[in-house]
């Protein structure tokens, strides 16, 4: 059986990419990989995780997703800061997603900080 790849995009099996962060046996190392593992939480329905890497002071009580949105691809657009021993970091990025047989994107800069070592997602502002 072939191996699952990671929908984040970076062309790796799932259980060596995002896989491993979603299962919490590794932390993200950088903004960018938290998140490319988020889009992935996303795709793949896991809501504990999007809730558990969602900074506390932004973060919603409930998180309710669309079963009828299917992601189909990543595009990290750019980066700023957020590396290995930044503290904060933003990513631009481009999801696109079938519903309803229509295509559709989302363009977002999301900002990253680094609390207690660990990365979460703050917020994010839509592009057009």
């Amino acid at each position: 059986m072939p191996l699952r790849r990671c929908p984040c995009g970076t062309g790796l099996p799932l259980d060596e990419c995002c896989g491993r962060l979603h299962e919490g046996t590794l932390a993200a190392a950088t903004a960018e990989q938290l998140m490319r593992s988020r889009y992935s939480a996303f795709a793949l329905g896991h809501i504990a995780y999007l809730l558990e890497t969602w900074h506390p002071d932004t973060r919603p009580r409930a998180l309710d997703l669309d079963p009828a949105v299917r992601w189909t691809g990543l595009e990290v657009l750019a980066t700023t800061g957020g590396g290995l021993l930044g503290a904060e970091g933003t990513v631009q990025f481009r999801a696109h997603y079938v519903t309803g047989g229509r295509t559709g994107v989302q363009q977002e800069t999301s900002r990253f900080v680094r609390e207690g070592g660990r990365w979460r997602y703050l917020d994010g502002v839509s592009l057009p």
